[in-house]
């Protein structure tokens, strides 16, 4: 029997995702539920990726049937927005009718595992109920053992999720906006709970998408009161698409760009038609050959004086950089916020997941050198994403390795403590503060052994064909003093000698 089949009382048995597998969660709870309710934002740091906290709990119902536990997950055919949110199942043991939160936790039974699964482009015909995205057959995962609730303490339950053996999801009850008894007891005020019923209690940061014939699983652990360290296993599901297809009348699925932001936790700019590049190959290749000092003087022209990332050193000294900036804010730790904010899925590594060719890194440190802000393994995945190079105005962890690296580096210096010492990850493409200067989600960052230098948009390639035209300048100037003519006149060049220096570059770009 594989890991997609389970065994109903009689011992026959059944595929994932239909009637069975819904009575398979049935036996573990001992009951069939009445009720399946499933919060909206819970954790901290969910709410932090989210942008928005809520005043008070908020809910939405799953049928019954749409528990499972775990395997196979069947999707309709056409469908291809998965999401998977890891999370803690409370099963109600005692009626709850209008209760305090301090008895509320006397009538919860146990803790499980479950995984809040959706179809994430089926959600536009529902006006957010989430019947269908998230209530489909097979939809809420479970187990696949219970936790006597009795022997936990519920603001001290671990959860953990993973994707395809790589954790995703880590964060515990403490940092929940709402603790558990406050939402069983919050439930229990307009509907009663009985035995059987589950509460789904949130995901944490970290919830995103899979693709089919991906695993996710999710873990519940604690230590209990009298010591003993406990947990639920490992509760996988896999996602597979079926060869069922929705009828005309129903509602056909829509993958918009709004819908994979939502699912995956990422950018919704990852999922829009791209526009065209600022930095074309051919803007990348002028600013890589036109010095510093000249962008520099051209931009000081237009009154920009304050463009430039100081105080910070290369790895890769004589090393060029050009390309698009992406920024990462930090800010002073404070420990209930690096709890928060600080573990699992953080602003950090999502930063770093997200990169892609010719991206520059840049990070606001506010100047603290007394802990890393990045090091050897997020060089090499930067490196393997094909970002052009990195900046700090904090220090770097494992300098050495980073070095060696390769990926060009600007930095204030090294460090060998973690940043959990002095910042909180805490924002991702967000305006900063750099070396002295402001930095913008997709300026273009210029570097090399002068420096750094930050350039507007919108100015880039007028910048950059006016650096080459005074480049060529300079360049006859340099030649005509190397061949003896004197500097009066020369330089700068007067009627006389701009007129030849015309004619000459019209014979060459006629040649």
């Amino acid at each position: 029997m594989d890991a997609s089949t389970h065994r109903d009382a009689t011992g026959a048995a059944f595929p994932d995702g239909g009637p069975a597998a819904a009575r398979a969660a049935w036996q573990l709870l001992g009951a069939k539920p009445g009720t399946v309710a499933a919060m909206h934002i819970s954790y901290a740091a969910r709410a932090a990726q989210k942008g928005r906290t809520p005043e008070a709990p908020g809910y939405f119902l799953k049928p019954a049937s749409s528990l499972s536990t775990g395997g196979d997950w069947v999707v309709p055919a056409g469908t291809q927005i998965f999401g998977f949110e890891g999370e803690l199942a409370l099963v109600i043991g005692r009626e709850a009718h209008r209760v305090s939160p301090a008895e509320a936790w006397s009538h919860v039974a146990a803790v499980t595992a479950a995984n809040d699964l959706g179809v994430f482009d089926l959600r536009w015909a529902d006006k957010g109920a989430n019947v269908r995205s998230k209530g489909g057959d097979g939809a809420t995962p479970i187990g696949p053992t219970l936790l006597d609730a009795a022997r936990l303490d519920p603001a001290a339950i671990e959860l953990r999720t993973w994707l395809d053996g790589e954790l995703v999801q880590a964060d515990e009850t403490g940092t929940l906006l709402f603790s558990l008894a406050e939402i069983v007891a919050d439930l229990s005020q307009t509907l009663t709970l009985s035995p059987g019923d589950v509460i789904l209690t949130g995901t944490p940061a970290g919830a995103s998408t899979f693709l089919p014939g991906q695993t996710v699983e999710v873990e519940v652990a604690a230590t209990t009161l009298d010591g003993e360290r406990v947990s639920t296993g490992r509760l996988a599901t896999t996602v597979r698409v079926g060869e069922h297809v929705l009828p005309p009348r129903s509602a056909q699925p829509k993958a918009t760009p709004e819908q994979w932001a939502d699912a995956s936790g990422r950018p919704i700019a990852e999922f829009q038609p791209a526009a065209e590049p600022v930095l074309t190959p051919r803007l990348r290749e002028q600013l890589s050959t036109v010095a510093l000092a000249t962008l520099s003087s051209l931009l000081r022209k237009r009154g920009m004086d304050n463009v430039s990332i100081d105080g910070l050193r290369p790895t890769r000294p004589g090393a060029r950089l050009v390309g698009t900036a992406r920024t990462l804010r930090y800010v002073p730790n404070r420990e209930d916020l690096f709890r928060s904010h600080g573990g699992g899925y953080n602003a950090q590594k999502r930063l770093f997941d997200s990169l892609r060719e010719g991206d520059v890194v840049v990070i606001e440190a506010r100047g603290e050198t007394r802990s890393g802000t990045l090091g050897d393994i997020l060089a090499l995945r930067a490196r393997h994403l094909g970002a052009a190079g990195l900046i700090t105005d904090g220090g770097v962890r494992d300098l050495d390795v980073v070095t060696e690296i390769g990926i060009p580096t600007w930095h204030a210096g090294g460090h060998p403590a973690v940043l959990g010492r002095l910042h909180v990850p805490w924002s991702v493409d967000e305006t900063v503060a750099c070396g002295g200067t402001t930095v913008q989600p997709g300026d273009i960052v210029v570097g090399d052994g002068d420096g750094l230098l930050v350039i507007p948009p919108g100015i880039a390639q007028e910048l950059a064909d006016e650096a080459e035209r005074q480049e060529a300048e300079e360049s006859f100037i340099a030649r005509m003093v190397e061949e003896g003519h004197p500097v009066d006149g020369l330089f700068p060049m007067d009627a006389a000698w701009r007129a030849r220096f015309e004619a000459e570059a019209a014979s060459e770009a006629g040649a």
